[in-house]
Protein backbone atom coordinates (compact mmCIF):
# COMPACT_ATOMS: atom_id res chain seq x y z
CA UNK A 1 0.00 0.00 0.00
CA UNK A 2 1.37 3.85 -1.11
CA UNK A 3 1.40 6.00 1.39
CA UNK A 4 -0.11 9.48 -0.06
CA UNK A 5 -0.92 11.09 3.13
CA UNK A 6 1.74 12.09 6.45
CA UNK A 7 -0.18 9.90 9.59
CA UNK A 8 1.71 12.41 11.56
CA UNK A 9 -0.01 15.86 9.95
CA UNK A 10 -1.81 14.64 7.25
CA UNK A 11 1.02 16.08 4.72
CA UNK A 12 1.84 15.38 1.14
CA UNK A 13 3.83 12.09 0.87
CA UNK A 14 6.84 11.91 -2.32
CA UNK A 15 9.52 9.20 -2.39
CA UNK A 16 13.05 9.97 -2.84
CA UNK A 17 16.35 8.74 -2.26
CA UNK A 18 17.84 9.98 0.74
CA UNK A 19 21.52 9.12 2.67
CA UNK A 20 21.21 7.06 5.79
CA UNK A 21 23.25 7.82 8.67
CA UNK A 22 23.87 5.29 11.19
CA UNK A 23 26.10 6.07 14.40
CA UNK A 24 27.54 9.00 12.27
CA UNK A 25 28.80 6.35 9.32
CA UNK A 26 26.69 6.91 5.86
CA UNK A 27 25.47 3.90 4.48
CA UNK A 28 24.18 5.11 0.93
CA UNK A 29 21.32 6.38 -0.50
CA UNK A 30 17.97 4.64 -0.10
CA UNK A 31 14.36 5.55 -0.98
CA UNK A 32 11.87 6.17 1.15
CA UNK A 33 9.17 8.17 1.69
CA UNK A 34 9.24 12.20 3.49
CA UNK A 35 6.41 14.13 4.35
CA UNK A 36 6.56 17.54 2.23
CA UNK A 37 4.86 19.19 5.40
CA UNK A 38 6.96 17.58 8.77
CA UNK A 39 9.31 16.37 6.93
CA UNK A 40 8.74 12.44 8.85
CA UNK A 41 10.71 9.83 6.71
CA UNK A 42 9.50 6.48 6.46
CA UNK A 43 10.99 3.48 5.07
CA UNK A 44 9.42 0.80 3.48
CA UNK A 45 10.35 -2.89 5.16
CA UNK A 46 12.28 -3.96 1.95
CA UNK A 47 14.56 -1.37 2.18
CA UNK A 48 15.07 -1.15 5.75
CA UNK A 49 15.94 -4.70 5.53
CA UNK A 50 18.84 -3.86 2.64
CA UNK A 51 19.77 -0.63 5.11
CA UNK A 52 20.24 -3.66 8.34
CA UNK A 53 22.54 -5.82 5.94
CA UNK A 54 24.33 -2.76 4.96
CA UNK A 55 24.71 -2.28 8.94
CA UNK A 56 25.62 -5.86 9.49
CA UNK A 57 28.30 -5.62 6.51
CA UNK A 58 29.51 -2.94 8.10
CA UNK A 59 29.87 -4.38 11.87
CA UNK A 60 27.68 -1.49 12.96
CA UNK A 61 25.10 -3.50 14.16
CA UNK A 62 24.25 -4.09 17.11
CA UNK A 63 26.71 -1.90 19.08
CA UNK A 64 24.37 -1.18 22.22
CA UNK A 65 25.05 -2.75 25.41
CA UNK A 66 23.93 -2.91 29.14
CA UNK A 67 26.27 -1.76 31.89
CA UNK A 68 25.86 -1.87 35.58
CA UNK A 69 27.40 1.08 37.29
CA UNK A 70 29.76 -0.07 39.49
CA UNK A 71 31.97 1.64 42.53
CA UNK A 72 35.81 2.06 42.64
CA UNK A 73 36.93 4.15 45.79
CA UNK A 74 34.31 6.71 45.81
CA UNK A 75 33.39 6.94 42.44
CA UNK A 76 31.29 5.15 40.52
CA UNK A 77 33.06 3.49 37.29
CA UNK A 78 30.84 1.71 34.06
CA UNK A 79 32.10 -0.55 31.61
CA UNK A 80 32.16 -0.10 27.82
CA UNK A 81 32.18 -3.06 25.61
CA UNK A 82 34.87 -4.62 23.44
CA UNK A 83 32.95 -4.12 20.80
CA UNK A 84 31.99 -0.47 21.38
CA UNK A 85 35.57 0.24 22.64
CA UNK A 86 36.81 -1.02 19.15
CA UNK A 87 34.39 1.04 16.93
CA UNK A 88 35.26 4.39 18.29
CA UNK A 89 39.53 2.99 18.87
CA UNK A 90 39.40 3.39 22.61
CA UNK A 91 42.73 1.93 24.41
CA UNK A 92 43.31 1.33 28.28
CA UNK A 93 44.91 4.87 29.61
CA UNK A 94 43.68 6.75 26.71
CA UNK A 95 42.19 10.34 28.35
CA UNK A 96 38.71 11.22 27.60
CA UNK A 97 36.69 14.15 28.66
CA UNK A 98 33.33 13.03 30.19
CA UNK A 99 30.06 15.58 30.91
CA UNK A 100 26.96 15.76 31.07
CA UNK A 101 24.64 16.30 28.38
CA UNK A 102 21.50 16.47 30.66
CA UNK A 103 20.39 14.72 33.40
CA UNK A 104 19.52 11.32 31.47
CA UNK A 105 22.56 11.53 29.03
CA UNK A 106 26.69 11.46 29.71
CA UNK A 107 29.16 12.41 26.78
CA UNK A 108 32.55 10.32 26.56
CA UNK A 109 34.59 12.44 24.16
CA UNK A 110 37.65 10.98 22.88
CA UNK A 111 40.88 12.51 22.73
Amino acid sequence: MERTACEECGGKIVRRKVDYIYLGENLGKFECDICTSCHEQVFPEKVFNKIENVAKEKGLWGLSAKSKVGQVGNSVAVTISKKIADFVNLKKGQEVNIYPQDKRKIVIELK
